[in-house]
């Protein structure tokens, strides 16, 4: 599955469930701040060892990897409704992090 392809699925799910008038732009933004929240819950109060090895826990393993999908999907989303191509848009952030953030000489 490609973005595209991810894009028109949650379309698709939103249309089947008469989610689009709730799908404003303020909502979705709404939405994907608070998935954001739940994400950074999970890592909150742990030691950086204890963030680290996340995936030796079967049920952090579980809840981190939801959580970062209801953000991408939000997000996804998001940039459908605002009409926003994500990886141009991305791409384009980094062309310019390029030139503000040149690569350190070793």
């Amino acid at each position: 599955m490609n973005l595209e392809d991810l894009t028109q699925r949650l379309r698709d799910f939103a249309a089947a469930r008469d989610w689009e008038p709730f799908h404003t732009p303020k909502n979705l933004v709404m939405a994907l701040s608070g998935e954001v929240g739940e994400l950074i819950s999970l890592f909150q109060w742990l030691t950086p060892e204890e963030a680290a090895a996340w995936r030796t826990d079967p049920t952090m393993e579980f809840n981190v990897q939801d959580e970062i999908a209801d953000v991408t999907l939000y997000l996804v989303r998001l940039a459908d409704s605002l009409g926003i191509d994500l990886l141009a848009a991305a791409n384009a952030k980094i062309d310019r992090n390029e030139t503000r953030f040149p690569p350190v000489e070793r």
